[in-house]
């Protein structure tokens, strides 16, 4: 910290630091983090639309990816995976069931656990949805330099690492 209790600026690159972008003056960890969640939210916002047309909401797509993903799962699981109450996820698995992408059955274990599971109509939305994303990304990938799409590379492990944090 400074002496006025701001956070220490983070030495931004200066056109004499080859591989990163000139600055006229230094940003604090507080700007970098500001800068990095626009960024972020910007190109998740953006990933997003490259989806199948379906009346699925966000959430819905999101918790079928998870049982496509992982397989089956307890309604539990999922609301632990989605950060969600039991009973919000509750009402999510009924859309999907209602929708036909996701079944519902019990737990041969446990009499009380409903276990979750992708229809094949739910994986194939999943996997179409997954193609288009990957496609969008990878077309923007062949218009950056190689160094730039290794320095992605390395941020994709430390964004990775925040995430578990």
């Amino acid at each position: 910290m400074t002496d006025d209790s701001r956070p220490a600026p983070v030495e931004r690159a200066t056109p004499e630091t080859p591989g990163r972008a000139p600055s006229a003056r230094r940003r604090t960890i507080a700007e970098q983090s500001t800068e990095l969640r626009i960024a972020i939210m910007r190109l998740s916002r953006r990933l997003r639309q490259e989806r199948t047309e379906t009346e699925l909401s966000g959430s819905q797509f999101s918790t079928l990816g998870w049982i496509s993903t992982e397989g089956p799962l307890t309604i539990g699981r999922l609301a632990e995976l989605e950060h969600v109450t039991a009973p919000s996820m509750n009402r999510t698995v009924n859309c999907l069931v209602e929708s036909g992408y996701a079944t519902r059955t019990t737990s041969p274990d446990d009499g009380r656990k409903v276990i979750v599971s992708a229809t094949a109509a739910g994986e194939s939305i999943v996997l179409e949805t997954r193609r288009r994303r990957d496609a969008w990304l990878s077309k923007r990938f062949t218009t950056l330099t190689p160094a730039e799409r290794e320095t992605l590379a390395e941020a994709t492990t430390i964004l990775r690492r925040l995430t578990t944090q």
